[in-house]
């Protein structure tokens, strides 16, 4: 069993390299949020039935490969040997589902402690924390903010700044994600 301070702490200072990565090869292409929606779609039961959560799926081309990212938790947090057993639960099934045509890496990890917030769920469970918030274009010539979110509607998030609200349109939003306070 991996100390979970030392996963922590290899995780943030190596956030981009994942925990846990295989090869795929496959031919042909589908779009990154269909395939997405069909992973989830796929994969949520079985890895709920394996006492982990699907936080999230992210299909992406980065240079010129392709990433399939399973992100996975729990209570206490992830390590190794749960990125392993979910790689190995989950492998064939995707390999049977046939959704991804061409050569994709999976990779199978924890969102991290600083975890990029997507779904209606992700910012619900968020509600009261600090996030951080980058936008596509500039509010008051700031396109970058931090507060604390105090709202979630279908269209826009409410954040508190030092005590003054405002209003982001969601379809604004180039990322959103928590803050850890080191």
């Amino acid at each position: 069993m991996y100390n979970s301070n030392v996963i922590i702490i290899v995780t943030r200072e190596w956030e981009p390299i994942p925990l846990f990565t295989y090869v795929k090869s496959w031919e042909g292409k589908i779009l990154a949020s269909n395939i997405e929606t069909k992973v989830d779609n796929l994969l949520r039961k079985i890895i709920e039935d394996l006492g982990y959560e699907l936080y999230d799926v992210v299909y992406e081309k980065e240079g010129k490969d392709y990433y399939l990212r399973i992100f996975i938790d729990k209570d206490g947090g992830i390590d190794l040997n749960d990125c392993e057993t979910v790689n190995n639960a989950i492998n064939d099934i995707l390999d049977e589902a046939d959704y991804i045509k061409d050569q994709y890496f999976l990779e199978v990890s924890s969102p991290g402690l600083e975890r990029t917030l997507r779904k209606k769920e992700h910012f619900m469970k968020q509600i009261g924390n600090e996030i951080m918030v980058k936008l596509y274009r500039p509010i008051d010539k700031k396109k970058e903010f931090s507060g604390t979110l105090t709202c979630y509607n279908d269209d826009s998030i409410g954040l508190d700044i030092q005590g003054n609200e405002i209003k982001i349109d969601l379809k604004d939003i180039a990322l959103a994600k928590t803050i850890f306070n080191w």
